[in-house]
């Protein structure tokens, strides 16, 4: 196996921590694996051998050796520093808690807040090492405010008419919720700082989760190393038998990597391999016993082995458990200057609201609003931005963007945005919500019966009127679905490869669920040739719109933790991040929202999702 070890500064001791093992399946050619016990590091004759190495494997997709451990880095996750006798010794919800930094009386809209979380054991121990996923959100869900008692003020006066009901008020907005993601840094010491940027005026507070301790992410590490067979596939094979039968067998199935686990499924003459002949992976399923090869008709999900130990069980156990700590209610004041910024968007987020539960627009002053965009200068939505944290907030259920300037569409905006144009969708089930969205939203936009499963697709809709046509289908295997052909099951790259792009053609995509199980190393193969598809769409036709959907949260268990989902969007993001795309966040609009979690957002969530992807499609 072939090891990287980068030293790296973290706090104020000195790190060691070893490479994803994304180049461990070309490692053969190595003399040695690299030492990773050696304090030394990389030594000068290693680091040309890792560069050699990158350079004549990764050379198709533009990957070097800086590259490669800047990805390292991002997916690193801080291990416990001693070995776990016992379940007590692991990070305790119940006795961990945060306080709020030099809480003050009042704060001002875009200031920040800082809080500490320290860890502590069963034992009510202050931990000393890091490696807890721990999620954090400042929210707001009531309404106390003066005279006004459901309205929320704002910095901007309206020239109300004499004797009217808000005369005393200077403007209001509606506050029912609100919500804001939170940034989390492990000091690996066992506290760990959050950071929440404030948006909004009004009231808040703070709340924070431990997803994981650290001991329960060990538990995740060793399975997705070790045991990425727990989550296997059907394979169901039909061909003609004896006086004109049909025969037919279930086999299982799984990805073909010949470690991780994954090489349970056997050795030699044991499988019938099938090799994309593009992408050059290999899907593998049992070999049948009256049946070829080639008669595999069907894919379907198979079912999930849950190998976990007693001591495993228990530690995944405190799993998305809630933290105790200052309750204490943030009082934010406007200011001149972000506040003045942050109210003007929501002051149209208001607006966008009241729009939707009335079914129609009220004219409403926006010389203000236009000339605060102006002045704070948010940029117009175009390929490559950068997404900040917090990425947006959400107020009374609408989601305000700090990524670029984005709109709040109307039914008939949607379908004037999506006029002329031809939009690929492939991914997963919840890319699948974004075109049901568009099928429920736009009127004239009619889904044809294509006679396949539901679930994997393809499936596609059309708008004669606009000249919109619509395709969704699955990102491939592996998929966690029902029987559905094998023909129908197509890779992404594949598809990118087929589409000749445009102005008027939008592609977007997500890929990540149904790959928590496996190895990182397989799934950043799988991403970098999707990368090289992007790459060559874009080059030959540069004018193509092509959007990233985010992993978002949902998932907390041992087949698909958030955890898992978190290490494959550093990946995604990593691989995207120079390529000229959009990048659709979704993971933080997921987290920071009220509504329970699933893996399947809510509508309100897909609505706000929706809004900043038409924005990309149709900047303004």
């Amino acid at each position: 196996m072939c090891l990287l070890v980068v030293w790296s500064y973290m706090g104020n001791g000195r790190k060691k921590h070893p490479s994803p093992n994304i180049l461990s399946q070309h490692c053969a050619g190595l003399q040695k694996p690299l030492n990773s016990s050696s304090p030394a590091g990389i030594n000068s004759k290693d680091s040309e051998k890792s560069q050699s190495l990158i350079n004549s494997i990764y050379s198709e997709f533009g990957i070097s050796l800086e590259d490669y451990l800047r990805l390292q880095e991002a997916v690193h996750w801080a291990d416990p520093d001693r070995s776990i006798t016992n379940v007590s010794m692991s990070t305790s919800p119940a006795h961990t808690t945060f306080i709020i930094e030099n809480l003050k009386k009042s704060y001002q809209t875009g200031e920040k807040l800082f809080v500490t979380v320290h860890a502590k054991d069963f034992y009510n121990k202050s931990k000393s090492y890091g490696g807890d996923f721990f999620q954090a959100k400042l929210f707001w869900n009531n309404t106390k405010v003066s005279d006004c008692k459901h309205y929320l003020p704002v910095v901007f006066t309206v020239n109300s008419a004499p004797g009217s009901d808000r005369e005393s008020c200077t403007e209001y907005v509606p506050l029912s919720q609100a919500s804001v993601f939170g940034d989390v840094k492990d000091m690996l010491n066992g506290s760990y700082s959050v950071c929440f940027l404030l948006p909004w005026v009004g009231e808040a507070q703070v709340a924070v989760r431990l997803i994981h301790s650290s001991e329960a992410v060990q538990v995740l590490k060793r399975h997705r190393d070790t045991d990425s067979d727990r989550v296997y596939f059907n394979g169901y094979y039909e061909g003609p038998g004896p006086s004109k039968t049909r025969l037919s067998e279930t086999v299982m199935c799984n990805v073909k990597w010949d470690k991780n686990g994954l090489e349970h499924m056997g050795t030699g003459d044991c499988c019938c391999e099938y090799k994309d002949p593009h992408t050059e992976e290999i899907w593998r399923c049992q070999r049948p016993k009256s049946l070829p090869c080639s008669a595999l008709v069907y894919h379907s999900m198979g079912g999930y082995r849950n190998r976990l130990t007693e001591k495993e069980k228990k530690l995944m156990k405190q799993t998305n458990k809630d933290i105790n700590g200052d309750k204490s209610i943030i009082k934010i004041f406007s200011s001149k200057t972000i506040g003045m910024l942050v109210n003007s968007l929501t002051q149209k987020n208001s607006t966008a609201q009241r729009c939707r539960d009335a079914g129609k627009c009220v004219a409403q002053k926006r010389g203000t609003d236009v000339l605060t965009l102006r002045q704070y200068k948010i940029k117009k939505c175009h390929p490559g931005l950068h997404t900040p944290v917090p990425a947006g907030f959400y107020l009374n259920d609408v989601w305000t963007s700090f990524v670029c300037s984005t709109r709040h569409f109307t039914t008939q905006m949607t379908s004037e945005c999506l006029k002329d144009k031809q939009i690929y969708m492939m991914g997963d089930s919840t890319m699948r919500q974004w075109f049901e969205f568009f099928v429920k939203e736009v009127p004239n936009l009619k889904q044809m019966d294509l006679h396949v499963q539901y679930q994997s697709g393809p499936l596609l809709a059309v708008d004669v009127e606009n000249n919109i046509d619509l395709h969704w289908r699955a990102h491939g295997l592996p998929l966690r679905t029902e029987k559905t052909a094998v023909a129908d099951l197509h890779y992404i790259s594949n598809e990118i490869n087929g589409l000749a792009g445009g102005p008027h053609m939008v592609i977007m995509f997500n890929l990540g669920p149904h790959f928590t199980t496996y190895p990182l190393d397989f799934y950043t193969h799988r991403v970098l040739i999707i990368r090289t598809a992007v790459l060559a769409l874009l080059q030959r036709a540069p004018d193509t719109t092509v959007i990233i959907k985010t992993v978002n949260t949902g998932y907390k268990d041992i087949f698909g933790s958030d955890w898992y989902s978190l290490q494959l969007d550093k990946i995604l993001r990593w691989a995207f991040q120079d390529v000229g795309v959009y990048i659709l966040d979704v993971w933080q609009m997921t987290a920071c929202h009220y509504s329970k979690e699933n893996i399947h957002p809510c509508p309100v969530i897909i609505k706000n999702e929706i809004d900043i992807l038409l924005s990309f499609i149709c900047p303004v």
